[in-house]
Formats: structure tokens, sequence, C-alpha cells
């Protein structure tokens, strides 16, 4: 027990007992510890007193106390704050920012900025808040000043002058100005700025001058270098532009005034009212054309309704009047009257005429009559007369309105009965002009039978028998007869008329096989009677021993077979010394001879061969003795191989050989015969060269250079390592390179087996394999004598062969007809060519050269005469190259021109040409024509607000691309442009064409809500007010952002009746009487009223009043003539001393007093109409007369006029008749008469 307690107590003694602090107090940023701390512990309660350090300040003492083993603050709350510097102080003119801190306390620091135009005096620009308070005084702000200004030469300063040599402060402003005559060139004031410059350069005073200015679409008028001030600058414009203002400018200071400008001429948009015109354009430019169209009721005023822009506008100008109506021309019915009326035709708009129809045709009323108007859409109705039409009974057919009425343009259906119907296959009638269509009638449905129709040569391909109205079949001919259009079938129609088309089958023939023959006709078959031509194989020709031939197309086939039959020689008459061999009776293409004399020398070939065209060379002969040759002759550009002799035995051969550039042409060998040489050959220069050379793999070739004529040469070496396969020299042959060799690895070449050929009896050395390059030696069968071969590469050098024939030759080569000459007796070897060379006038086809194979000589040359051409064709859009010399110019200007001859083309601006310039006349046919295409163009170029209707990388010569703008704006200018010769033309502008708010008129209101904006065309309709009517158009138009027209409202009521005098108004007086209304009058005792009793307004106008006069003396109404009336509305009572006027109908004549006058109730005597001449056709056909002169050929003719006649050809005056030449008499002609 007591230990426990013991235990208890250390512990609480242990937790009670206080701890020391380790260390001297913290020291902090901002305080100062007082005294000496030196010790490691500091026992529990101890103070540690601290201080602020400076620029820090505190109330009361900082003390910290060592309690439980730490320091603690005594008062918490208690600490070193940084020292308040106050307001650092404002400068005048600048201000100030904290740049450090935020608060006017220990460390903070201000900087200082002047204001605009200021600057510090001094580098020091800031104040610190320390210990001691602010530092550095407050920074000052000055003024900025700028240099003095000195005066311009030639002027002086106007303005913010100041002391000569002063300074100017910021702010302040110099103007300046130049003497007369002189003009500033810079800026005419200049400022002192805020970093104490002048704000720009001082200007100069310039001697007043102007440039000649660029005039765009205009011509300066006797140009000057300069023109000085007060000086004048003429100019005209060009073609289609006036001047903007004048045509002068005068040079002034600042520039020309006016500035000189052309602008360009165009016309005012034309409004026509009641009309439309295009094409629609923003601008209409000189020369500018419109066509313009009237409405219903107006037409052109002018001859033509095309209208140009002039300089003076639009001429004619554009306008539509009233459409008045002609007589009026209806079938089927007549005006009431006609002829009376026929004279005071064209009528004006309102007035109407009677008329009646024909029997079988009615108004559109159906009454008798009606009336016939004149509208401004012309005559109404339209169709003053329609066709009547009455349904009766219809034969196999039925209907429910059987006797009924129809007009034209009715319709009535028709039952028909099973098997019929009506002749269109329909079951409606319809009431036309010409009656009813189709006829009302029923008839037997139509059908045919294959029995309506032979079909010769041809026969139906289909079962069926009959076939309905419509229905297609097809037929087929027989074996070797065709359609019409070369098909072995066709297709007819069951028509209403039988069958269409009517089947044909024609004869014809096919291609027909060729033997031994050919033909330049494509056709695959031929009609009858056809023919063909055709053409035999070299060597062959037909029965009738022509190379050409031509069959007909018979019934029986072709005339004949095309076959060609191998030509054959016979031998001729021979000198019994000459032995042949072989001895037949004749010989096929291709035979040879061998000849040898029995005696003597033979003199010419031992060996001719059968061409078909003969045998060739000539035969040899036999003689006795024969004779040696001198030297043979040199040939121009070749020379003889070999060494010259003195003298040359018969049967000598000398071979020749060309220089480089030259050909040979001829047998390159010629013979001693018989004392004389052979033909010798030429040497023809070959102007062809060969291209460059082709590169050589692993090869290189030696020095040389182009260009490269036939028969120059090259050589090639391998490089190290490898080996050459092949000649190393190639040759320029005709244009071409022979063969390269090859360069070949030398470590990779291939060795070869050993010989296995058929034959083969014996080869040495005797190995399976071979080295490249090796050589060996082998023997054949039953012979004696070694061939040789090298091993090349893997492959024998030549061929081992045991089978080979022996080299054959070929008789001397053939005299080929139309060729140069060739006499030759010397034999060819197997492989040996001979180059042929035409006369003059032929050319060369197939092969320029013949070669010796197997003893014949095979690919013969032929020579054929050229065929000259016609004039060369011409080509679009370009043309034969202009000739530079009469030779060319004479050439051109030929009409044939021979094989051979070439022409240049050149292509027009824009185009160039595709393929080769020239053509060649070949044979009579030029060679292909070159085409000139249009150089192509890019993009087409953009323009503000608008876009292209498609866009590409590329166009073609004359393709277009169309512009688009924007909504509210408008193309100015054509709306398309086109790609021409890689040029894109001058594109639009797109301008705005929406027009703004709504013009507004005195009296006439708009019809509908008015808007901000109306599209370009867009058309508003005005209208008048009561009592006002529209006097003109009622429509404006926007266009292109102007509105066009002017509604006008004119008043159409009238103010006072018209005065009469001696009578009295009946009706009540108004201030304005509406249009339509009437006033009544009456006339005084004893004055009687002449005239309408009422007066109407009619459109602001009051009608013809009626007059009130003494009665005495009055008359009726004008006497009646015969073909004329008066001129105005006649009337039941004429007042004394009224006056009418008469006219006569057309081509009567007026005789008389035209007006007559109503005196002392009578009439004064009227005028007469004499009757005018009729001339029918058939008077003068019955008196066998024509008019003589033509030209004025009248049916009418007025009374007194002279009339010629003549008789007609084959006819001749009467005896006894009237003169020719006669008069009309009232009415009457006394003819003369032709028999």
């Amino acid at each position: 027990m007591r230990l426990s307690a013991r235990i208890i107590w250390l512990i609480l003694w242990t937790v009670c007992v206080a701890e020391d602090c380790k260390g001297p107090p913290p020291r902090e940023n901002s305080e100062i510890l007082s005294g000496s701390w030196s010790e490691q512990l500091y026992s529990e309660g101890t103070q540690a007193t601290y201080k602020c350090r400076p620029g820090y300040r505190t109330l009361g003492t900082i003390v910290k106390v060592c309690k439980n083993g730490e320091w603690v603050p005594s008062n918490p709350s208690r600490i070193c704050r940084k020292r308040p510097c106050g307001h650092p102080g404002d400068t005048p003119f600048g201000s100030f920012r904290l740049a450090v801190g935020s608060e006017f306390e220990f460390g903070a620091k201000v900087v200082y900025t002047c204001d605009e135009g200021y600057q510090l005096l001094g580098e020091i620009d800031y104040r610190e808040c320390d210990a001691d308070g602010w530092t550095n005084d407050i920074p000052i702000c000055e003024v900025v000043k700028c240099l003095p200004v000195t005066e311009l030469e030639n002027g002086r300063i106007v303005s913010g002058a100041a002391e000569p040599d002063q300074e100017y402060y910021f702010g302040q402003v110099v103007r300046f100005e130049c003497n007369s005559g002189f003009k500033i060139e810079g800026q005419k004031e200049m400022h002192c700025s805020e970093n104490g410059l002048w704000s720009n350069e001082k200007p100069q005073c310039v001697e007043i001058s102007c440039l000649p200015p660029r005039v765009e679409n205009g011509d300066g008028i006797y140009l000057k270098p300069v023109y000085k001030e007060n000086e004048r600058f003429q100019y005209k414009c060009k073609q289609g532009f006036v001047y903007k203002e004048r045509g002068d400018a005068v040079c002034t200071g600042s520039g020309w005034n006016p500035q000189p400008s052309c602008e360009e001429m165009t016309c005012l948009t034309p409004y026509i009212p009641n009309g439309i015109y295009t094409p629609h354009r923003i601008k209409h430019r000189i020369d500018d054309e419109i066509r313009y169209e009237c409405k219903n009721g107006f037409y052109p005023a002018t001859r033509s309704p095309v209208s140009k822009c002039t300089i003076t506008g639009w001429i004619p100008a554009p306008r539509c009047s009233l459409k008045p109506c002609d007589f009026p021309q209806f079938k089927h019915g007549r005006l009431y009257y006609e002829e009376s009326r026929r004279p005071y035709f064209p009528v004006p708009i309102g007035k109407e005429y009677s008329y009646y129809c024909d029997n079988g045709f009615t108004t559109p009323s159906q009454s008798y009559w009606d009336y016939l108007r004149c509208t401004v859409n012309g005559w109404e109705p339209e169709v003053p007369c329609l066709r009547q039409c009455i349904f009766h009974y219809v034969e196999y057919g039925e209907s429910l309105y059987w006797q009924r009425r129809y007009i034209e343009g009715q319709s009535a259906k028709v039952q028909c009965h099973s098997g019929y119907s009506l002749p269109n296959g329909q079951d409606t009638i319809l009431c036309t002009e010409n009656g009813w269509s189709p006829p009302p009638k029923c008839v037997r449905i139509k059908t045919c039978s294959v029995s309506d129709i032979e079909i010769e040569n041809g026969f139906f391909s289909e079962s069926d028998y009959t076939y309905a109205l419509n229905r297609k079949t097809r037929y087929r001919c027989k074996q070797g007869y065709v359609t019409n259009t070369g098909e072995i079938s066709g297709i007819i129609t069951c028509l209403q008329d039988g069958w269409s088309p009517r089947p044909s089958c024609i004869k014809s023939c096919d291609m027909p096989v060729f033997e031994n023959a050919m033909t330049k006709n494509n056709n695959t078959w031929f009609k009858l009677n056809d023919k063909l031509d055709y053409e035999c194989h070299i060597g062959y020709e037909n029965e009738y021993k022509h190379t050409k031939g031509s069959i007909t197309c018979t019934y029986d086939g072709w005339s004949s077979t095309p076959s060609c039959y191998e030509r054959e020689c016979s031998i001729p008459l021979l000198h019994q010394d000459l032995v042949v061999f072989p001895r037949e009776v004749k010989y096929k293409v291709g035979d040879s001879l061998s000849f040898s004399c029995r005696s003597g020398h033979r003199v010419g070939a031992d060996l001719v061969q059968c061409y078909h065209f003969g045998w060739s060379p000539n035969f040899p002969t036999c003689e006795g003795q024969v004779k040696s040759c001198d030297q043979p002759l040199e040939i121009p550009n070749g020379e003889i191989k070999g060494t010259k002799k003195v003298e040359y035995s018969h049967g000598d051969v000398v071979e020749y050989d060309c220089k480089p550039r030259f050909l040979l042409k001829g047998p390159n060998k010629i013979q001693c015969v018989d004392g004389k040489w052979t033909t010798l050959p030429i040497c023809v220069e070959y102007e062809r060269t060969c291209g460059d050379l082709p590169a050589l793999e692993h090869g290189s070739v030696q020095l040389s250079v182009p260009p490269y004529h036939h028969g120059d040469s090259v050589e090639f070496t391998c490089a190290e390592t490898f080996t050459m396969i092949g000649h190393a020299v190639v040759f320029c042959i005709s244009g071409r390179w022979t063969e390269l060799p090859q360069c070949v690895a030398t470590d990779q070449l291939e060795k070869c087996k050993a010989p296995k050929s058929t034959g083969i009896d014996a080869i040495h050395p005797n190995k399976n394999e071979f080295n490249h390059n090796f050589s060996v030696s082998y023997r054949c069968r039953q012979k004696q004598e070694y061939e040789h071969s090298i091993c090349i590469n893997g492959r024998w050098d030549p061929e081992p062969n045991c089978t080979r024939n022996e080299k054959r030759f070929c008789p001397p080569p053939p005299q080929i007809p139309n060729a140069q000459v060739i006499e030759t007796t010397v034999k060819y070897l197997d492989g040996e060519k001979v180059s042929v060379l035409c006369q003059d006038g032929y050319l060369t086809q197939g092969p320029e050269e013949m070669v010796c194979k197997h003893g014949r000589w095979q690919s013969l040359p032929r020579c054929t005469e050229k065929i000259p051409c016609s004039q060369p064709p011409k080509i679009e859009h370009g043309s034969i190259k202009s000739p530079r010399s009469s030779e060319e110019r004479d050439l051109i200007e030929s009409s044939s021109y021979e094989h051979g001859t070439t022409f240049s083309y050149v292509c027009d601006d824009g185009f160039r040409i595709s393929e080769e310039n020239r053509v060649t006349c070949n044979m009579g046919k030029w060679s292909s024509l070159p085409r000139c295409v249009g150089i192509p163009c890019g993009p087409p170029p953009s323009i503000p607000l608008g876009i292209v209707s498609h866009e590409l990388e590329s166009y073609q010569y004359g393709e277009e691309v169309t512009y688009n703008c924007s909504e509210g704006f408008g193309i100015d200018g054509p709306a398309f442009i086109k790609c021409v010769g890689g040029q894109w033309s001058e594109p639009p502008k797109c301008i705005k064409t929406d027009c703004d708010n709504l013009p507004t008129f005195e009296i006439a209101k708009p019809t509908e809500k008015k808007k901000k904006s109306y599209r370009s065309g867009e058309q508003v309709t005005f209208r008048c007010p009561p009592p006002y009517r529209m006097d003109g158009s009622d429509i404006v138009t926007c266009v292109n952002t102007k509105w066009i027209g002017q509604p006008v409202c004119k008043d159409n009521s009238c103010v006072n009746p018209p005065h009469v005098p001696n009578a009295t108004i009946l009706t009540r007086h108004k201030t304005k009487y509406p249009s339509g209304d009437k006033v009544r009058y009456d006339c005084n005792k004893p004055f009687e009223l002449f005239g309408e009793v009422e007066v109407m307004c009619q459109n602001g106008i009051w009608t013809e009043p009626p007059k009130c006069k003494d009665s005495t003396g009055k008359c009726g109404p004008p006497p009646p003539i015969d073909n004329g009336d008066i001129t105005s509305l006649s009337l039941p009572v004429y007042a004394p001393l009224s006056s009418v006027e008469y006219q006569c109908q057309n081509y009567y004549l007026l005789k008389g007093n035209k007006i007559v006058t109503c005196r002392n109730g009578k009439w004064s005597q009227p005028p007469t109409c004499l009757h005018a001449c009729v001339i029918p056709e058939d008077i003068m056909e019955k008196h066998n007369i024509v008019l003589r002169w033509r030209e004025n050929a009248k049916i009418y003719s007025q009374s007194g006029e002279n009339i010629e006649f003549m008789c007609k050809p084959g006819y001749r005056k009467f005896r006894g008749s009237p003169p020719f030449r006669t008069k009309c008499i009232e009415g009457h002609i006394n003819y003369p008469t032709c028999v």
C-alpha cells in the first residue's frame, strides 16, 4: 500500500514541476531584443524585452515570458508596425503612382510622371518613405519647348508667329502661306509636339506648275511638258464619251481645275407608257438598241419597234400610241352597210357597228345580228361568227341529243354500235369552223390483214392474220434481199389508210470474197446495179489480162467472181546458139532461167527471172568475139571499192560505195560486157539525220559531234569489268542507228553448251561447256571442210547448222517499170539488196529496195505516178503562212500542187496550233490538218458583291461565265464574260439597284402599303380619288435606284356649263359637275332650239351646246348623195346659215362643192360622187388583154383616170377594136380586144 502511494506521488511531482526555456528568446524582423542572452537555459518566468527596428513603431513595451519551456508574448496584440510617412505631395502638371507598397508607410515608393507636353526638371522622378520620412524633393514638371521657326523662302508665317529666335511651347501651332505664284509643298501647318519636336517638316514654297494630266477615255491637244499657273490644258474625248464639265482645265495651286474627265455617253432609261422594252441594262451606251412592245390596244408609233441610243437620245423616240381599229376582216359574215362604211376606217376605240352572219353561222349571243366593238384589244368579239352545227341521226350509233343545235367549240358524245367507232376512234365529236370533226358517223373499226398487201421477195414473220389500227408487225426478206435500209427485216404499222410504210425487199449483194485481189470500198452490202471496183495483187491479173476490174450486183448475184490469176511468162524465139534451162512452155512469176552459149561468148546475164511485168533483165546473146573495157567512170559523191586496173576484161565486176550523207541508188556493182560497162549507180544525198545517240548502259561513246548523217559511224567502249557483246561500231543508216552492242559484267558472262545440231560429225575441241569468246570447229557429215562458230555470252555465232542450204544466186536485179534504168548483168547472193530510184514524176510505193532471197528478187518496189493536190484546205481561226518570196506567192496562188508540196499554217491571235503546223501533199491528198485551238483562260476575275455561275480552274476558248449580284444589287454591263485568247473580256460591276422610299404625288395615292425598299423592276400602282381621273399611266417602276413614271390626277369634273344666247338653263346650278352630269337648255320665245337639248360633262369638257335662233329659214337633214355622206353626225334640224361637209367613199371622185349651206330653209346644191371603174380579171381574160404597166396595176380607177392595156402574149389587136389607151368615165371603160 505504501509503495503504491509513493509511485502516485512521484508521478504528480513530475507533472507539477515547471520546465525551463532552451536558448535565447527568438528574434523578429521588425523587433530588436534588448540585453545579453548567452545562456543555454532560462528558468520559467524569465522576461525578454523587445524594441522596434528603425522605420517601425509600437505603443508600449513588447515583452515575452518563458512559460512551460516556451517564450510567450505577454501582450500578443502589441507588435511593431511600419511607420507612416503621410502624403508624398503633388506636383503641378504631373502625377504620381505607388510603385512599391500599398500605403504611404515605411518602404513605400512613389514615381512621378509629367502630363503630356511637360517634362521632369532633373533626373530623379521618385520619392521613398524611410525611417525619417520621404526622401528627395517633390519633382517639378516644366512645359516642353520646340526650337524657333524661320520664315519660308517665297512664303511667310501667317499665324503663331513669335519673336525671331524665340522658342515655342507645347501645343503652339504655326501656319504658313506662300507668295503669289507659289504653292505649299508639304503640310500648311505644324505644331509643337509633346517630345519637343515639330509635328512635321517645315514645308516649302515651290512654283505652281502642273504636269499634263492623264485623261481616261480622252486625249490632250497641243501638249506641253509642264504647265504654269493659270495656263490651260485642252483635251478631247474619244468617240462615245463626252466632257464631264468642259473641254479644258486651268493649272492652279491645288492642281487642275476642273479635273479633266470624259464620261461615257449614255441614254436615260427609256420610259414607255403602255409598253415594255428589252434588254434591261444598268447603262444604255451609244449605239445600244432596245426593242419595245406595246400593251394590248397600243402599237409602236414608229415604223420599227427598235430604238437606238445616240448622242441626242433615243432615236426614234420609243412611244406607244392608242391603236385604232382597221376595217374588220372576219369570216362568214359582214357589216351592215359595209361598202358605205369602209372609207371611214380606221376608227377610234369605242366605236361599234352592227353585223350579221352567213347561213349556218351565228353570233356568240346566238342572235341574228349583234354589235362589233372596237376595244383596246381590237375588235370584240374576236370571232364574230361561229359555225352552227346540228346533230342529226347517226347510223350504227346513238346519242341522247338528236336535233340539238351546237355552236363552234362545243362537243357532243356519240356511242357507236359494237364493231364501229367514230373515224378518229374516239367517242366525242367537236363543232368546228368547218362543221363536225370528225363527221358524226360510225364506221366499221379499221383493221389490216396480211392479205391486204403482198410483200415481193418477203414474208410476214408473225402468225396473226388480222391487226388492229396502229398495231405494228415485222416482215422478213428472202435470202439475197434486204429492206431499203439494208436490214433483213422491217416493221410496218396498220394505219387508217392501210399498211405503212409499204414493205420493200430489194435485191442485194454481200461483199464478195476476193481471190488475189482487194477493194477500197468499205460497204457491207450493195443494191441492185451497184458497181464494185477491185484491184489485183502484185503479180496477178484478171481474166481480161488487166490488173483492175469491176463487178455489178445483179438479180443473180455478182456479175462475176473478183478473181485474179498469177501472171505467166513465155519464152520468145531464141537464137540457136543460146541454150536455156529449164525448158518449159510457160513460167510462173518468180521462176528463173539460166543461159549458156553453145559456141562463142555470152553477152548479157546468164540468169533472168519472170516478174509480173515480164522477164528481166533482157535475154543474153552469144558473140564470137568480146571486147575489154576501159577504167570505169567515177560517180559524184561515190568511190570505187578495191584497187583499180588499167584494163578490164569482159565479165569483170567493179563495186561502188557512197560517201557519208549519201545513199546509193541502183545496183552497187557494174560489169564489163563486151567493151561496155553496165548502168552506173548514183549517190543521192540523204537529208534525214539520226537522232541523239542512245545511251549504252555501262558503256560510253568515243568523241563524236552531231548531227549524224547517213553513213556516219560512232564507236562504243564498255567500262572496266564489263565485256562488249555485239559490234562496237554503229552506223547511221537511212535516219536510223544500227543495233547497239551490250555491256555485260564480265563475271556474269554465260557459257555455251556443246553444239548438238543434227548432222554434226565432229567437234574440236570436244567439251561439254565453252567459255565466252571461245571458238570451236565442227564438221558436218559427208563434208571434208570444217565450219567455225564462236561462243558469245551463252549463244553460238553463227549457230552451228548442218542442214543449211548453200547460198544461191539471184539474177541481175530487174528493171522496175517507171524506175531509173537498171542495165546490169551481175548476179547477187542471198541477202544482198539493191535500192531503186523512181523516175521524175513517180513515187516509190512500198519498200525502196529489193532483196535477194532464196534465189529470187523479193519485196519489189513500185513506182507510182505522183498525183497532185488541189487547193490546200482552209482551217478555222487560221490561215496559210504568208509567202516570203514571189516564188512562194506563185506557189500559193496555183490551182494544182505537186506531190510533196508543204505549206505551213499560222493561227489567229488568241489561238495556237494543236498539232504539227504543216500539211503535205501526198498522192493527191493533203496530210491531216492542224487545228487552231483557243488559248484557255484561268479562273474568271472576282467582282465585289458578285459570284460567277460556275467556277473552274481552267476555261476553254469561247466559254462564257455569267455573273450574279447579291440581293439588292444589279449588273452594270453585260452579265457574262467570254474567254478570248487566254484573256477574259471586261467583267461587269454590281451596283445597288433597289429604290428607297416610294415617291409622293400631289393627289395620286398608292394602292398598297408603302415599304422601305423596292427591288429594281418592281412596280407600284397609284389611283386617283374622286372626282379625279388618271391622266396617263398609273404605274411607277423602280429602275436601278430611280423611280420612273409620274401618275397625274386630273379633275374630270366640269365648271360652268357653256353659255347659249337666248336660252335658259333648266337644271339646278352647281359649283362643279361630275363627269356624266347633264344640263338641259330651253330657248326663250320666239327662238327655236337647234341641236341637242342637253349638254354632258365628259372628262372635264362639255359636249357641243345647242343654239337658240330664229327658226325662219331653218333646214331639215342635208340631202343624201350616192356613194357619199356628210362627215358629221346628221341632225333633224339645222339653223339658218349652218354648213356641213360631204365626202365620197374610196375610189369615188367628188364633183362639185363639198360644203353645202342652209339658206332660206333650203340646202345649197350637194356634190356628186362619180363612179369608180372596176377592172376585173375575168373581163380582161375575156378580151385577151392585160394592164400594160404591171407595177401600177390597179383594180380600181377613179373617173377621169387613163388606163392602158396590151395584148396577152401570143395575141394581137383585133381590127376595129378601141385603142389600148382609154379613160374611166363614170364607172365605164371601153375595153380593147385582142385575138
